[in-house]
């Protein structure tokens, strides 16, 4: 038996899957699981090293391609690398400046979310400063866990209008709009934005409230 070799120009061909956002994921588990018994390098142990190093590098790529499209977020940033944009969480660029300066990464606040980011910060560093004291401060803890149930609030909000977006990309894909593709596209983009800054006040509040 000689390793069928599967060239691919991105994860969604490796899957012969078009560029979807919404996608049947028991098939895609059961295709994967397919090509998992066809490409497992047990089965060209016999092999000459270069098919035997052939099975490797595509088994690897089979589980990344699935690893990746299995889940909808990852499979939106996935499918947004292809049409060459590069989310703020993902900038190589501010992760690798503030790798060197020995902090983390600033992401800029959504416009509309400054004025509750701002509140908030606030909010933790006063929490922050009763911890070290050996302070506890109920109406404070109340308040965090007020702001924390708005912000969850505001990520449900985000997957759902998350979810819009996808079916206007797939049937701007399906149609060969390109009008409809570059909105859709823009839409998810600033909407993942924010859903990774409103994430990580969720993060934050967590961490202040433990």
């Amino acid at each position: 038996m000689r390793i069928v070799v599967y060239r691919m120009t991105d994860y969604f061909a490796f899957f012969s899957l078009p560029r979807h956002l919404h996608i049947d994921t028991a098939a895609l588990e059961k295709q994967f699981y397919t090509l998992s018994r066809k490409l497992h390098p047990d089965r060209f142990a016999a092999k000459p090293p270069a098919e035997q190093e052939e099975a490797l590098r595509q088994s690897s790529l089979l589980n990344d391609a699935y690893r990746t499209l299995k889940e909808s977020i990852g499979r939106t940033e996935y499918l947004l690398t292809l049409e060459g944009v590069q989310l703020e969480e993902q900038s190589r660029a501010a992760t690798d400046a503030a790798r060197a300066a020995g902090t983390e990464k600033k992401q800029v606040a959504p416009p509309e979310l400054l004025e509750e980011a701002f509140e908030l910060n606030m909010q933790l560093e006063e929490m922050k400063m009763n911890k070290q004291m050996g302070d506890d401060d109920p109406q404070l803890r109340k308040d965090l866990e007020v702001a924390k149930a708005n912000f969850e609030g505001m990520l449900a909000t985000a997957q759902v209008e998350l979810e819009s977006l996808w079916s206007a990309w797939d049937a701007a894909v399906d149609t060969g709009d390109d009008t409809a593709k570059t909105k859709a596209r823009d839409g998810m983009v600033a909407l993942l934005n924010r859903r990774s800054y409103i994430r990580n006040l969720v993060r934050d509040v967590n961490a202040a409230l433990e």
